[in-house]
């Protein structure tokens, strides 16, 4: 049987807030294949996002491992963390993140330049880029001349230019009115599609349901996972 693209095991992450213990997430184990396309799903405080930054090395585990691809993560420097992190993760959020003095292409061509691919190679795969999310004649503008769903196009572009094996997606349809939001779900759906692992967390019931697994998260428990069923 194939290694496991994400197994996270024993996982603890504890937030201390004044005199008390928050347990952000308890002794969590997880098994994420590749080409997965996973909603987790769950009230405001039980842990998703913080299962979110997690996978996505943003934070370490207080206890427990992360393996990604075979490789305990958890224990790397920041430095190696940073490195695997820019080149085998994208991240999609609700509210962008983009850069607000960088145009389009110059947003898009960020985690290029910062993992020191050459000026000739960024061109061309920027262009090719906007051109795939049907932003060309919008290469030139920042992001506050641009709608919400052209942002969010824009921070898809960036996420997926690096050619990452997994995509985390967070509220990606928040800031974005139904319409919208229904054609960034199809794009990230049409990644995964490509083989791209696609874990998106959502409170919209509509959306977690088109994923092919669902994660239900409660007081930092798996408390149900749909994959484990059938």
């Amino acid at each position: 049987m194939a290694e496991a693209q994400v197994r996270l095991s024993a996982i603890e992450r504890v937030f201390h807030l004044g005199d008390s213990e928050v347990h952000a997430l308890s002794g969590l184990n997880l098994s994420i294949s590749a080409g997965e396309y996973v909603a987790v799903m769950g009230p405001s405080g039980s842990g998703k996002s913080t299962l979110l930054n997690l996978l996505g090395l943003l934070d370490r585990p207080d206890a427990g491992s992360y393996f990604l691809e075979g490789r305990d993560v958890s224990v790397l420097s920041p430095e190696e963390q940073a490195e695997v992190r820019s080149r085998r993760i994208g991240f999609v959020f609700q509210s962008f993140h983009l850069v607000p003095r960088l145009t389009a292409a110059e947003n898009v061509a960020l985690p290029m330049m910062l993992a020191g691919v050459s000026p000739k190679e960024r061109s061309v795969r920027v262009e090719r880029a906007l051109k795939d999310y049907g932003l060309e004649d919008r290469a030139g503008h920042r992001p506050e001349e641009l709608s919400g769903g052209q942002r969010q196009r824009v921070a898809i572009a960036r996420a997926t230019i690096m050619e990452p094996a997994m995509i985390l997606a967070d509220e990606p349809t928040g800031n974005l009115d139904r319409a919208t939001g229904e054609e960034v779900v199809h794009l990230l759906e049409g990644l995964n599609s490509s083989g791209v692992t696609l874990i998106v967390v959502t409170h919209d019931p509509g959306i977690g349901s088109r994923a092919r697994r669902q994660l239900l998260m409660e007081d930092g428990h798996l408390r149900h996972d749909s994959g484990l069923n059938g």
